[in-house]
């Protein structure tokens, strides 16, 4: 405000342009500035109250629509005396009827935006709750939770700042949830964790190959030995969930569910299939055993009846060929054996007759054969 301009209206003479010597001192004059200091008194209170008013609504605007920091440092001026007195504010200008006529228009136009972006900013906290139920393995139905609130947005039932504090309440609780819900979901991931390892050992006992030297078969072996470990811890695994899920409902009186689905009534099932399998892989153990005992018994009846019966003598009688002429290698190995024995022989004794050099020492048997089969054909001169 203009100081000369205010001062003239309480008396002339009180303007120091208007170079008039004296000044007005008189008890009218005195009253009428005493006034006119309580009329500024009150109209500063009046602004303060305005500007904070102004800045409370810029600031639920501004979070109700995550404002970015930049555009809401072009209002500090307005918002830097929202919880102040009327004796703190003291700087020059600060309610100014310009400045607060500014932050009306600035909240107007908020207010419009916000209708058009009420949408955006519902859905928006939407999709957060959808994550944090997702992340927790609580199912909900998404289309249904949208199409109520574009139910409520049009109709004008609530008012835009009700619904998002509403929804901003639904997402505090669904973190509460989750928390609750968080040492059950980690012990579930470590369950189904070692389930899978399991099938995938039950593939790999299956493998005829798996102790080929290929290449990745030390991989698969190692992974096969810690999938073993890990198996055998499965029972405890499913005893400890049992024990922490059913707490957790009695603590809190509902079913803890997994993606819709009870958790004890997993575990359960689980239970008897793994139960089943185990006996199937007994009644195949047995099954085996039990045929490889039947093969054991059964092979030497078989050998038995294969094998033919050796003569009582080792010695092999070679007889003549069907064209009536010995074996060649048998008629000169015995040619030879019977030329060295001949020799030594009759370095032992001169006065022993020498074996001729085509003796051969043959049985009967033999001879007979032999003379049969020179019968037929003349010998040559």
């Amino acid at each position: 405000m203009d100081f000369f301009s205010t001062i003239t209206e309480v008396h002339p003479s009180l303007d120091d342009k208007t170079c008039v010597q004296s000044k007005s001192i008189s008890n009218d004059t005195l009253l009428r500035l005493a006034e006119t200091v309580s009329a500024l008194h009150e109209d500063k209170k009046q602004r303060i109250h305005k500007l904070q008013e102004l800045a409370t609504k810029l600031t639920d605007l501004w979070n109700l629509m995550d404002t970015p920091e930049e555009e809401r440092r072009l209002f500090d001026h307005v918002t830097c005396n929202i919880s102040a007195s009327v004796d703190e504010v003291a700087v020059p200008g600060a309610l100014a009827l310009d400045l607060i006529e500014q932050a009306e228009v600035e909240v107007e136009r908020l207010d419009q935006l916000k209708s058009s972006r009420m949408k955006e900013l519902a859905f928006k906290r939407q999709v957060e709750l959808e994550e944090i139920f997702a992340h927790a393995h609580i199912e909900i139905d998404p289309e249904a939770a949208r199409e109520k609130i574009m139910a409520l947005i049009d109709t004008g039932n609530v008012e835009p700042a009700e619904l998002l504090a509403d929804m901003d309440n639904q997402i505090t609780k669904a973190k509460e949830e989750a928390l609750s819900r968080k040492e059950i979901l980690d012990r579930v991931e470590k369950w189904m964790s070692a389930c899978e390892e399991e099938s995938w050992l039950d593939d790999y006992n299956r493998d005829d190959n798996r102790y080929n030297a290929s290449r990745g078969a030390h991989l698969n072996l190692k992974r096969a030995e810690k999938a073993r470990i890990l198996v055998n811890k499965i029972p405890g695994m499913v005893d400890t969930l049992v024990a922490k899920t059913r707490a957790w409902e009695e603590d809190r009186g509902i079913s803890f569910k997994y993606n819709g689905i009870p958790l004890l009534a997993m575990l359960d099932e689980y239970a008897m299939l793994r139960q089943e399998r185990e006996e199937e892989k007994r009644r195949l153990r047995d099954q085996k055993k039990f045929g490889e005992q039947q093969n054991t018994e059964q092979e030497p009846i078989f050998s038995s009846r294969s094998t033919p019966a050796r003569p009582a003598s080792t010695k092999k009688v070679v007889g003549p060929r069907t064209n009536g002429t010995p074996g060649r290698r048998l008629s000169l190995s015995a040619s030879q054996n019977g030329s060295r024995s001949a020799a030594k022989e009759g370095k032992r004794d001169s006065m022993r007759v020498a074996a001729p050099t085509n003796f051969v020492a043959i049985s009967k048997e033999d001879a007979a054969s032999h003379v049969s089969g020179t019968d037929r054909s003349p010998a040559s001169p």
